[in-house]
Parts: structure tokens; sequence; C-alpha cells
């Protein structure tokens, strides 16, 4: 993470609890924010979810972007949904209906959903058509394959949109979330997988609410 951000704001006020990062104008506290993620993923005193987050974002996207035809193998998709719920809530039998996915309907249907990047609806809508994927895991995924134009779908991030109201794991929802947070993204020179990063962070992940 580069740390030039900082130059352009000097002496910012650091955030503190009561804050609300969103209303917050300068960069350095979100990047302060975004720098702190990985402590917090850590403090959320769920075993596997360091090792999987670090996977999550550092290895997938390689992965997604080093095939001739982006997509994700039916494997990943499993890691992505055990990802989702290790930092938010589990759901067994959502876990099992992904992993009862056909490895090759995976495939092409991941193919087909990056594929139609950067469309703000469709990957979501065919990622959606999987058995145990809703939008909230198809944001996942989308968020891996392009970071600059999708956010993950997180009800502690979806809490702090202005304006947003009642958090509904919806295609509608997830549009509206993922607009406002590339809006916010875009004023602050962040992308917005990021501007989604630093708001979890902030709010002290999960274990936080």
């Amino acid at each position: 993470m580069r740390r030039s951000a900082f130059n352009l704001y000097p002496n910012p006020l650091p955030p503190t609890p009561d804050m609300s990062l969103w209303a917050i104008d300068l960069l350095a506290p979100w990047q302060q924010a975004l720098e702190s993620y990985e402590g917090v993923i850590a403090r959320q005193g769920v075993a596997p979810l360091v090792e999987l987050d670090r996977w999550y974002r550092n290895d997938l996207p390689v992965a997604i972007a080093g095939r001739g035809e982006p997509h994700i193998t039916h494997r990943e998709l499993v890691r992505v949904t055990e990802w989702k719920m290790a930092r938010g809530v589990w759901r067994a039998r959502n876990l099992a209906l992904v992993r009862g996915n056909d490895e090759s309907q995976v495939e092409r249907t991941s193919r087909a959903a990056i594929a139609a990047i950067p469309d703000p609806k469709r990957p979501i809508a065919l990622l959606s058509e999987l058995a145990g994927v809703g939008p909230a895991t198809a944001s996942a995924v989308a968020a891996a394959a392009a970071p600059e134009t999708y956010p993950f779908f997180d009800e502690v991030v979806a809490a702090q949109v202005p304006g947003l109201g009642k958090v509904a794991f919806t295609p509608a929802c997830y549009a509206r979330y993922a607009h406002a947070i590339r809006e916010r993204a875009a004023q602050l020179g962040l992308m917005p997988v990021h501007a989604e990063q630093a708001l979890w962070a902030h709010a002290g992940g999960k274990a936080g609410v």
C-alpha cells in the first residue's frame, strides 16, 4: 500500500470510533482504516478467516486474471463462500448448496459473468443463478475479478452508507450499495473494494458491531 497519500493532507485528524468514516473527506483517515484491515480481520476471532482472507485478497485475483478466459473454479467458489461466511454469518445450508454445484457449470457461469464486466448488474445476476449464491457471494467473486468496479456486499458496511435504508440481500439493494460506494471511492481516489474494506475495518468488522 502506497503511503504517499498521507502527504496530500498534513496533520489529518485520526478517525475515532464515534466518527463516521463515510463523512470524512480527507483521504488519510480512509487510508489508515484500510491499513488496519488485516489487524481487524485477526481480531474477529474466527480461526480460518486470516488465511482465507489473505487467499481471497492476494491469490484469487491473480488466479482469475491469469486464465485465458477469466473464471473461477468450483473449489474457488466454495472457498469464496467460506471466506464470506467467516467474515460475516455462517450459513451451513448455503455452503452445502454451493458445494453441490456442477464444476463445469461454475466455470461456464463465472466465465460469462466476468466477461460481462463492467456492467453494474449482469455479473451479479449471472453468478446468482448458481445454487447457494446470492448477491453477496456473487459480489465477492466480482470484487476479486474487478476490484476497480465492484465492492463486496457486506452488511456492516451497508449500515454505514447514507440513505441506503434497511439492508436486504437483493440485487436491487446491492446495485444501490455498489453505486454509492463507487461514487464515494471515486471522490477519494480509492478503488471500491478498498473503500469497502476501510469502512468494514473502521467499524471493527463483525466483532465490532
